[in-house]
């Protein structure tokens, strides 16, 4: 492989991003063309300068290396790396070209660098490591949703959500404050908000049971809730079982 492999550090502990660049500064395949010290700056250089690496820690203050996945437009090769092996299984599930568990040795180093030019050399740049993290079964409920609207980024604590609507490959999310769009699909939110909280109530929306105030009858066997600020939703016959169920009436 005669061309170097664009490299993006995202790390924000800067021991290990010097200590990374030291390594890799003797590596003749990779050119480290930018380092970050936290997602928001990752996102930015990434879609700016489009790597054909990252080197990304996973627990990152603001926001973790998994959300930040999800915000990319530009897809590269991921090496994950981290002081926490319960996410190694997870980096593999996502397609990960390698991970790295901490501390790692420069011949550990060199190694992932080596599998990443393999998997360039056969299956080219891109990856589908931010696509398989977007619709990945999640092993815990969400507790906030990160959402990015042009250059800003926002972090949505779940307990703001009121409802949310379908926009075919994408979701409106509707909070007490705003609303703002994702690129996620009903049946991941769905699976990933929790069932106590929150229910569909029909293929277009999933609402907040604590928000709804009333359930009205439109027509035979048509419904409809009303929620605090009187928005009026539309309930299928199979949202209607799921509202019984919840509301327990």
């Amino acid at each position: 492989m005669s061309e170097k492999i664009k490299t993006i550090i995202v790390e924000d502990e800067e021991l290990a991003r010097n200590l990374l660049k030291t390594f890799l500064s003797s590596n003749t395949k990779v050119d480290v063309i930018a380092e970050c010290e936290n997602g928001f700056e990752g996102i930015k250089a990434i879609n700016e300068l489009k790597p054909d690496l990252v080197f990304l820690d996973i627990q990152m203050p603001k926001i973790t290396g998994f959300e930040m996945l999800e915000l990319i437009d530009h897809k590269p090769q991921i090496i994950f790396a981290t002081a926490y092996d319960d996410y190694a299984l997870k980096a593999f599930d996502f397609n990960a070209a390698d991970y790295l568990l901490k501390p790692y040795s420069k011949e550990r180093l060199f190694e992932a660098v080596d599998k990443v030019a393999a998997r360039i050399e056969k299956e080219g740049k891109v990856s589908d490591v931010a696509e398989r993290i977007s619709n990945f079964p999640l092993t815990e409920y969400l507790d906030r949703i990160v959402v990015k609207d042009r250059h800003k980024i926002h972090i949505i604590p779940v307990s703001q959500i009121r409802y949310i609507e379908s926009m075919d490959d994408y979701v409106m999310i509707y909070t007490k404050t705003g609303r703002h769009m994702k690129q996620k699909t009903m049946k991941y939110l769905e699976a990933a908000l929790n069932p106590k909280e929150f229910t569909r109530i029909h293929r277009s929306y999933i609402v907040k049971v604590d928000e709804i105030n009333e359930l009205q009858q439109y027509e035979k066997e048509s419904y409809m809730v009303i929620l605090h600020d009187r928005t009026k939703l539309k309930v299928s016959k199979t949202g209607y079982k799921s509202l019984k169920g919840v509301l327990n009436f």
